[in-house]
């Protein structure tokens, strides 16, 4: 049952008004750091992109090396 002291009510009312100011403080602390990570990810994409890229002309740019055939050894029996 619930009270209808207006001090309870008061007090509920400011606790739930309390509430919602954290939990709006808490969504936009939320969505800031969502957004900072965001930024970060594109900026990370966009790094490893371009070095890629660099080392993809790299290997275009040199010649491709033949790998060398190991010469065999002869064998000497005495």
């Amino acid at each position: 049952m619930a009270s209808s002291n207006p001090m309870d009510k008061a007090a509920a009312a400011f606790k739930k008004e309390e509430q919602r100011r954290e939990g709006a403080k808490n969504m936009a602390e939320f969505q800031a750091a969502q957004l900072a990570e965001q930024k970060k990810i594109e900026r990370l994409r966009a790094l490893r992109l371009a070095h890629e890229a660099q080392q993809a002309e790299i290997e275009a740019a040199a010649p491709a090396a033949k790998p060398k055939a190991a010469a065999k050894k002869k064998s000497t029996v005495s």
